[in-house]
């Protein structure tokens, strides 16, 4: 049952700015406004949410928030909502999203990546969306790596495939300082990068794409919001799980990847695709070793070190449409398929 494509996005399109979870503090603002001014510049219509300045770990209450977004996504005259970045705990939402009601409506593009995914992952397993993972709003000012595309590139195609290759260099460490220059939209990738597999020099594999960041995922795991597994029986291709750590050590990450093992995510999966990660080892164990102790002997592909998450650069993919993933020493590369069909939810 394929997830439902939101129209594309078109210059003169309404894109709002809502912070579901963490929100902008005063010093990040000038980043904040270049970002929105850059999409004016391409013709985007940008309307600013009042859960987005101010706050703490976030920008208003859960059901301020809650309300907010349910608003923005059901509003027929808003083609985009855009967070300005992901968060910490923007769990507390989820009882106050009317997904059935989200199921009956025209889907909306819905962007980010990181504690934003807490909230994409459940549109589309319960309301049937199709959701972007990608550069969240604060990041959009940069241009894309070599084979990459832009978000908004993502969002404006017409249909059919879209092809992205694996970046050939990656940033070192850390993020750029928005405080101290607002403006920065180049990215300094300077280490040599590339996907490997866990076992085996060559894969290909495809399903459509679900997951997003390990961290906030997990805990939904076993909960009507992370119910991969029963989502997973009704597809007519067995999916590819996406997933990647934002900070969590390894040994962290080793348990929250077998919890989601445990809960089923992996029972029906055509491979899985765990992105490249600055996250630390631990001791004992690094974190491909956590990759290999919790998924090692699924009998399906496990790439390692791909372009998606929180080490710079990622490439823009579309959870829930058909991903066809190809890794080998001369190719590395991901194929999505965004024909817009007509299914229910």
């Amino acid at each position: 049952m394929d997830a439902r494509l939101p129209t594309p996005l078109r210059p003169g399109d309404t894109i709002a700015v809502t912070a579901p979870s963490s929100g902008v503090p005063p010093t990040l603002q000038p980043r904040l406004d270049l970002a929105v001014a850059g999409l004016r510049r391409r013709g985007f219509e940008v309307v600013e949410g009042v859960c987005l300045r101010g706050g703490d770990h976030v920008s208003a209450s859960r059901e301020a928030r809650a309300d907010e977004l349910m608003a923005l996504l059901v509003d027929p005259d808003v083609a985009a909502v855009v967070p300005p970045w992901g968060g910490e705990t923007g769990i507390d939402v989820l009882p106050w999203l009317d997904l059935d009601l989200l199921s009956q409506c025209d889907p909306t593009w819905y962007v980010g990546f990181s504690d934003t995914t807490t909230t994409m992952l459940p549109l589309t397993l319960r309301a049937g969306w199709a959701t972007l993972h990608g550069s969240n709003l604060m990041d959009t000012p940069y241009a894309p790596a070599p084979g990459h595309l832009h978000w908004l590139d993502v969002a404006m195609a017409e249909g059919g495939g879209l092809t992205q290759t694996a970046a050939t260099h990656r940033r070192a460490a850390g993020w750029d300082d928005y405080e101290a220059d607002p403006g920065v939209d180049e990215l300094t990738l300077t280490e040599p990068t590339g996907w490997s597999l866990l076992e085996g020099e060559s894969a290909s594999f495809a399903g459509p794409l679900i997951g997003g960041c390990i961290e906030v995922l997990s805990p939904l795991a076993g909960t009507p919001f992370g119910d991969v597994w029963s989502w997973a029986q009704v597809q007519e291709q067995p999916p590819v799980v996406l997933l990647e750590a934002a900070e969590g050590n390894a040994f962290e990450i080793a348990r929250c990847l077998h919890g989601l093992r445990l809960a089923g995510w992996f029972d029906r999966c055509a491979g899985v695709v765990i992105g490249r990660t600055p996250a630390p080892d631990a001791p004992t164990l690094t974190q491909h070793e956590a990759v290999r102790d919790a998924l090692g002997g699924l009998d399906v592909p496990v790439v390692l070190d791909a372009d998606v998450g929180h080490q710079q650069p990622q490439m823009p993919l579309v959870l829930g449409v058909p991903t066809r993933v190809e890794v080998g020493p001369e190719t590395q590369r991901v194929t999505q398929d965004l024909a817009r069909r007509t299914a229910s939810p």
